[in-house]
C-alpha cells in the first residue's frame, strides 16, 4: 500500500495516467478541480492555484493507498504524507502536442498559456525534479509508465 503523488508540468499525462490507474481499480484523485484547489493571492500580489489543506489532509488521513495527481505550488507541504512522489516528464514539442490535442482541458490552448507552460519546464520543472523520488519520461507507451507507477507503489 502506498501513497503515490503522481506530479509534473502540462501536457506531461498526469491525467490520463490517473485515468488508465483507476480503470484497473485503483484508488485515484486528480486534483486540478474546485474540490482540491482554490485561487489564493501571494505574498507578491500575483493569483495561484493551489491545494486546498484541509482538504488534501482529510483525502490523505482518509487512504492509505492512493494515486493522486497534482502540480501546485504548495505541494511540498504535503510530500512528508506521500510514500513516493514521482515526476512525469516529456519533451516540450510532446507537451505542447497533447495539450493542443486534448479536448478535456482548456488549459494551454492560448498563445500566451502556450507561453507559460514553457516557462514553466524551464523554471518550475526543475525545483520539481529535486524533491522527487522518481522521475518517469512519458514519451514513450502508456502502459510502460503505468507498468512503472505501479512498480513504485508496489503492485
Amino acid at each position: 500500500m502506498a501513497r503515490v503523488l503522481v506530479t509534473g508540468m502540462s501536457g506531461t499525462g498526469k491525467s490520463t495516467v490517473l485515468r488508465v490507474l483507476a480503470a484497473k481499480g485503483y484508488a485515484t484523485v486528480d486534483t486540478d478541480t474546485d474540490e482540491w484547489c482554490e485561487w489564493v493571492t501571494d505574498d507578491r500580489g500575483h493569483r495561484d492555484w493551489v491545494w486546498r489543506p484541509q482538504a488534501i489532509n482529510k483525502l490523505l488521513d482518509e487512504h492509505e493507498d492512493l494515486f493522486v495527481a497534482g502540480c501546485k505550488s504548495n505541494q511540498g507541504e504535503f510530500y512528508p504524507r506521500f510514500d513516493k512522489v514521482v515526476l512525469l516528464r516529456a519533451r516540450a514539442e510532446v507537451m505542447l502536442q497533447r495539450i493542443e490535442e486534448r479536448g478535456d482541458n482548456p488549459y494551454g490552448k492560448s498563445a500566451e498559456e502556450r507561453a507559460l507552460v514553457l516557462e514553466h519546464l524551464q523554471v518550475v520543472e526543475p525545483l520539481l525534479r529535486a524533491s522527487a523520488d522518481h522521475e518517469i519520461d512519458t514519451s514513450g507507451p502508456l502502459d510502460d509508465v503505468v507498468d512503472r507507477l505501479e512498480q513504485l507503489a508496489g503492485y
